[in-house]
């Protein structure tokens, strides 16, 4: 059955301009509650079986805030969907391999929790900004983050992850300078753990990955080579997948500007979303 907003993305009329979404803020989605495992939902004050947007923040893997969301949060309730804003652990404190745990953990709270705040837990899209975007690419390529969430790959509609570096993070070593390749190695760890820390390692056939959107800006070599490498990876096994050139951009106003009425990167999104609802 398809959802409300699958129906309103289907017709020709513009998004209305919709009340304030409610914020729940802090909501935690591990326990013992820690204040970086928790979440915020942004909901419309009216609707069921919405779709659901989890976003992930960026900040290097050591800093940012679930609170830094920008238009996102009306933008996406004026759609009808729920938008949720998710903290994890940063670095030094946890690595980042716990920080995929923690997502993972996030996006299994959120659809086991979806229908109490009209979102559809069988509508549900991954993004992240930065770090956030390597984040959201490799917990929805990685199956093992989700499956110890005793959840399949398949129960994500769709992935948009937004201008990252590091979808290959030995080629991101490889490509840089000497000063900013050994920051990466410090964060990533040895070759091993960079590669299993990589996204385009885990594009495979057969394992249900999700479509994917990768926006990144254009005229950027390092995050277009990345983007790019993890389209083809995907594409190669099999998956939908394509890199959007975001032109006109900056690292920060990729994100900042994502979801303004006039923004075609925004407009990009909601295409690939509205696709992906339809099936």
């Amino acid at each position: 059955m398809r959802t409300a907003v699958a129906l309103l993305l289907l017709s020709t009329v513009p998004p209305l301009r919709a009340a304030e979404p409610k914020a729940h803020r802090d909501i935690a989605y591990s326990d013992p509650k820690t204040e970086k495992q928790t979440l915020d939902v942004y909901a419309p004050a009216e609707g069921q079986q919405m779709p659901v947007v989890v976003f992930i923040h960026g900040g290097g893997w050591q800093s940012g805030d679930k609170k830094e969301v920008d238009k996102k949060p009306r933008a996406f309730a004026d759609r009808g969907f729920v938008f949720v804003s998710v903290n994890y652990r940063l670095l030094p404190n946890a690595t980042i391999t716990q920080m995929g745990q923690d997502v993972a953990k996030a996006i299994r709270w959120v659809r086991d929790h979806a229908k109490d705040y009209g979102g559809a837990p069988d509508a549900l899209f991954v993004t992240g900004h930065s770090a956030g975007a390597q984040l959201a690419a490799l917990v929805c390529t990685d199956e093992s983050y989700l499956k110890a969430e005793k959840m399949s790959l398949a129960a994500i509609r769709g992935c948009i992850p937004n201008d990252g570096d590091t979808y290959d993070v030995p080629l991101q070593i490889q490509t840089v300078e000497q000063k900013r390749a050994d920051i990466y190695r410090k964060k990533f760890g040895d070759e091993e753990s960079q590669k299993a820390l990589s996204p385009v390692t885990h594009a495979a056939k057969d394992k249900h990955i999700p479509p994917f959107l990768i926006l990144h800006v254009a005229t950027h070599p390092e995050v277009k080579m990345q983007s790019e490498k993890l389209a083809k990876a995907l594409t190669d096994a099999g998956v939908l997948a394509r890199a959007y050139p975001a032109d006109g951009k900056t690292h920060l106003t990729i994100n900042s500007e994502l979801g303004a009425a006039d923004d075609k990167a925004t407009k990009e999104m909601f295409e690939f979303i509205q696709e992906r609802l339809k099936k």
